[in-house]
């Protein structure tokens, strides 16, 4: 089997049934589906057991987290490649996989891009990147919603670390992708579409998703080498004007010569002052 789709869910019914139509409407049919629910009370097992047909495997009990959740799905999983949709995540059309699959793929992590949206409205596209470098990882992450794992790296390099609430994904990538070196390849396919109204996009999980991501950065990298990331990070962020500036060229044009002048102005002050 190609592919086991693992979603997780708690009480998100709605999310979850956009979910679940966007998995059995696939043209490509070569994976198995895995429904892991959290014990839910709002009428998500009902809509599991509506679409039980059509779902390979799934369970409603409590767990620790969304992690612990991912992990009893690989647990269960038998394709070549697993992907996590959770719910409320969904598959931008109904021929996305069959997209991704009509290529032959031997790489351990194959991604593609991914739409952000939020109250039903895309707000950008996330572009994976072509390559991996640990500068990749520095305040980003790339999408598990678009991102299709080797079933066995799991096996090979551990599970999803359950003591992170957040950013367990970003840890099992640097583990994988960064010091075991595991091969990567990046496809030119939206394949999904991530909604921001998750556990990671809830702005109230901002300072333990900061805290998070510093202490997952300096598990792997010594401190002195996240410091020059950051003031990397930082100058990057100073120059972003700069950068859209030199895009529109008369606009540039028109900034150097402001430039030009008011540097002139000041030599010209000085030497008045100078003199007297």
């Amino acid at each position: 089997m190609k592919l086991s789709i693992i979603t997780i869910n708690l009480n998100n019914v709605a999310g979850l049934r956009k979910t679940i139509e966007s998995v059995v409407s696939q043209s490509f049919t070569d994976f198995e589906f895995l429904v892991i629910d959290g014990s839910s009370t709002d009428g998500s097992v009902e809509v599991i057991k509506e679409f039980s047909g059509k779902i390979t495997f799934w369970s409603s009990e409590p767990d620790n987290g969304i992690y612990q959740a991912m992990n009893k799905g690989i647990r269960e999983a038998k394709g070549d490649y697993c992907l996590f949709l959770n719910a409320g995540d969904f598959l931008v059309n109904d021929k996305v996989l069959n997209s991704v699959f009509h290529q032959d793929l031997t790489e351990d992590i194959v991604v593609g891009d991914c739409n952000v949206s939020k109250n039903g409205e895309v707000v950008f596209n996330t572009l994976s990147p072509e390559e991996i470098t640990f500068g990749a990882f520095y305040g980003r992450t790339i999408p598990h919603q678009s991102a299709f794992i080797k079933l066995d790296l799991f096996e090979r390099y551990g599970f999803y670390s359950e003591q992170y609430r957040i950013h367990s994904d970003l840890e099992f990538f640097i583990r994988t992708l960064i010091v075991n070196s595991c091969s990567y390849k990046h496809i030119n396919i939206t394949v999904s579409d991530y909604n921001l109204e998750g556990l990671s996009g809830n702005t109230d999980n901002n300072s333990v998703s900061a805290a998070e991501y510093d202490l997952i950065l300096r598990s792997f990298i010594p401190p002195r080498i996240v410091s020059d990331y950051a003031a990397w990070a930082k100058e990057r962020d100073e120059m972003k004007i700069l950068y859209w500036a030199k895009s529109k060229p008369v606009l540039y044009k028109s900034l150097n010569l402001i430039f030009l002048l008011a540097t002139f102005l000041v030599t010209l002050k000085k030497k008045i002052s100078n003199k007297k």
